[in-house]
């Protein structure tokens, strides 16, 4: 039986915190709005560097029909925009995964990726705790299976997929693309798109699944 549905009002206190901690843009959507596409994963699959060696990222996470399944248990969802410090030039922005593992590129292409990647390490860290915070208020408030959606994990320089055990499992927290969420598709369906490839500053969204 599906989740009764409430009036999305009663999650204004989440807006509120999420623009508090850095949010640009939160907005409270029907969590059947969110674009789940079982080729979101193929993109983790032939490209990613963190396929196989993050265990928030495939394939140790829930399956794309294991997430469409989990997703009907809610009725919204926070989706949230936030800005960014790092900033890249058009060539960084469109080739930064190339210029970081190519050892063809220059040596002033791999500093300029070196430091934007530096730069972008210290948003993620502060976007990621703001997640947090927010899951933590939404179960506080008792909705006690408030789930946060953000990444991929940078928690630890290398994760421990060999030992099959993550070391910060109150943090750690899946990608939402991770499960197959199309998160341009998504924000273009709530009114708030982001940009991509991006241009100076790339946007970052994370998703609080609550019910």
């Amino acid at each position: 039986m599906a989740p009764k549905r409430k009036d999305p009002s009663e999650f204004d206190f989440l807006k509120k915190l999420a623009l508090d901690k850095g949010a640009v843009e939160a907005k409270v959507i029907p969590a059947n709005q969110i674009v789940i596409e079982d080729r979101v994963v193929l993109k983790c699959r032939s490209g990613c560097p963190s396929y196989g060696k993050k265990l928030t990222c495939p394939p140790f996470v829930p399956t794309v029909s294991e997430f469409r399944k989990i997703l009907k248990n809610y009725t919204h969802a926070l989706l949230i925009k936030f800005g960014v410090e790092a900033e890249a030039d058009d060539e960084v922005s469109r080739n930064y995964l190339r210029f970081q593992y190519d050892p063809n590129a220059s040596k002033e292409q791999k500093e300029k990726v070196t430091k934007f990647l530096s730069d972008h390490a210290k948003d993620r860290s502060r976007i990621h705790l703001a997640v947090l915070e927010l899951e933590k208020a939404a179960f506080t408030q008792g909705y006690a299976f408030a789930t946060g959606l953000f990444g991929p994990c940078y928690l630890c320089e290398e994760c421990n997929v060999k030992n099959g055990v993550c070391i910060h499992p109150t943090m750690a927290r899946f990608a939402e693309h991770a499960v197959g969420v199309n998160v341009k598709k998504t924000t273009e369906k709530a009114g708030i798109p982001i940009r991509f490839p991006f241009q100076k500053k790339p946007d970052r969204i994370a998703l609080l699944l609550i019910d």
